[in-house]
């Protein structure tokens, strides 16, 4: 197939096109670079069957002259990070609802098959575990911004399944805590990237709250597989949860990943107030249910945390071997 992965230079896209490439697909990509990284693609940029494009998915015309060709959308460009909704929130719904609505309409003229990644931020703080496609979403007041990136997801969502009603093959797939190599260790990145560079580096791990909030953290290999799993026609118009049914405290996963680095980092608290502004609100826990996924797709995380952290914190100790090195 000849494919279009939206935001494909970034953390989990440029994963989602290496392996688009193994299994034979024609694939280009298409990032504007406020986020993705294009090293992340070296292993790739001089693939014959694959096409780098500098560009957003906010250029429309662009977009047509792209997607007119190809046989299958993988939309992953995105404004994300829980410091972007307390800082910009018209940034994060902005960046979100006008890209989708454009890569949906343009892909509606050519009936071209959508894969639109989502995340489970939509569910909320909904405290009915684990989540499952039908679970309900509770939000929290539209005064604080924290909730704009879920609000704008969903609306993403409700936009691909009126597209879905008018014929557009589309599938959404929702994320629970994808990390791995190239997740990126910033204020506006996830909380295994920015623990494993702590623990590295001997600086203390940062806790907002007081750890006992619960995630899932999924494997990208694994996240990239059920990612790809939609291409078939089996789950046109159908919501799927990809991520792994196992729950962690913040607290333990910072223990595990001092233990597995061999860090002697303290571990530190600070407010979620002071961390992140007035303006933030976390979930208390977030696990999935993926009986469909596996029920449709024979979808099954086959990377356990320990593994994946080993090979998570492997990566980043050869960047930062390197950029030592050109220091």
């Amino acid at each position: 197939m000849k494919i279009l992965v939206t935001g494909g230079a970034g953390f989990i896209g440029s994963h989602l096109v290496e392996q688009l490439l193994k299994q034979n697909h024609t694939v280009i990509t298409l990032d504007d670079l406020s986020n993705g990284r294009k090293s992340f693609l070296d292993p790739v940029l001089e693939n014959p069957n694959h096409q780098f494009i500098q560009g957003s998915v906010l250029e429309t015309k662009l977009l047509y002259q792209i997607i007119k060709d190809c046989d299958a959308v993988f939309h992953l460009a995105a404004v994300l990070g829980v410091k972007n909704t307390v800082e910009n929130p018209l940034k994060v719904i902005e960046g979100n609802v006008d890209g989708t609505r454009n890569v949906l309409e343009a892909a509606y003229l050519n009936k071209t098959k959508v894969i639109f990644t989502s995340t489970s931020e939509v569910y909320g703080k909904n405290d009915e575990l684990p989540f499952h496609e039908n679970s309900n979403r509770v939000l929290g007041p539209t005064t604080t911004p924290r909730w704009c990136y879920a609000s704008a997801k969903a609306l993403d969502e409700h936009m691909c399944f009126a597209y879905g009603q008018k014929g557009l093959p589309v599938t959404v797939v929702r994320y629970f805590n994808a990390y791995g190599p190239r997740a990126t260790s910033t204020q506006y990145g996830g909380v295994v990237p920015k623990f494993i560079t702590a623990a590295l580096k001997g600086e203390p791990l940062t806790i907002y709250g007081n750890g006992e909030q619960t995630r899932s953290f999924t494997f990208v290999e694994d996240t990239v597989r059920g990612t790809i799993a939609c291409l078939d026609p089996i789950v046109d118009h159908q919501v799927l949860n990809i991520g792994i049914n196992e729950e962690i405290t913040i607290n333990e996963l910072a223990k595990k990943i001092k233990t597995i680095s061999g860090s002697q980092s303290s571990i530190v608290y600070i407010p979620y107030e002071k961390a992140l502004g007035k303006g933030y609100e976390d979930t208390p826990h977030r696990v999935p249910n993926i009986t469909k996924a596996k029920e449709l797709l024979a979808f099954q995380p086959n990377v356990s945390l320990d593994e994946g952290l080993k090979r998570t914190i492997d990566w980043y100790e050869i960047q930062l071997i390197e950029r030592e090195g050109r220091g």
